[in-house]
């Protein structure tokens, strides 16, 4: 067994401990030197060349928006909304499931016991040659088969040979073990 004692193997250590931050003071205080000279003379002297991109220009045409968060949150909100209504609309003069059931599917979501409403995924598949809007009620549904909640979506300008989706959320449904349906669908 070859090892060293302890004893034997601290001085070393402690010397080059005790070397580095001298070492290290001397590269640095070295290095700040050599960068800021000033020395213009012809004896060959290492200078330091920072490349600094300048700023784009700015055109006429970037300036900063004067929309927040909140603004664009709205504007979303609000798209929404107009949607759902046109979807309520389109649904009110149909009878039976409508023309587009076959294009809708719905999946429930996972429930966590402290949500505060029961989410469903639903998918519109427009299977025409042209963008459509999609107008769908969805019901969620206890174990009976009794309706808890309706809730209506309007998908805008599905584009063709596409999926689209959304998420149907009804805070009547919470709590409960729901399931989700399609009640009606119209393609418009």
């Amino acid at each position: 067994m070859n090892q060293t004692s302890p004893a034997r193997r601290a001085p070393g250590r402690r010397a080059a401990r005790s070397l580095t931050p001298a070492l290290l003071a001397a590269l640095i205080v070295g290095g700040t030197a050599a960068c800021d000279s000033d020395d213009s003379s012809s004896q060959g002297t290492a200078r330091s060349v920072q490349t600094v991109s300048p700023e784009p220009a700015r055109t006429a045409t970037a300036t900063e928006s004067p929309r927040t968060q909140d603004d664009f949150a709205a504007s979303v909100s609000a798209d929404v909304e107009r949607n759902r209504q046109k979807a309520v609309a389109t649904l009110e003069g149909v009878e039976g499931k409508g023309n587009a059931v076959e294009d809708v599917s719905v999946n429930g979501l996972p429930v966590a016991a402290s949500e505060q409403f029961r989410s469903a995924l639903v998918r519109v598949t427009n299977r025409t040659d042209e963008a459509a809007f999609y107008a769908v009620r969805v019901e969620f549904v206890d174990a009976s088969g009794k309706v808890l909640d309706s809730v209506v979506l309007g998908f805008a300008d599905a584009p063709p040979d596409r999926t689209v989706s959304q998420h149907a959320n009804s805070r009547k449904a919470a709590g409960v073990k729901s399931f989700p349906r399609i009640a009606q669908a119209e393609r418009g």
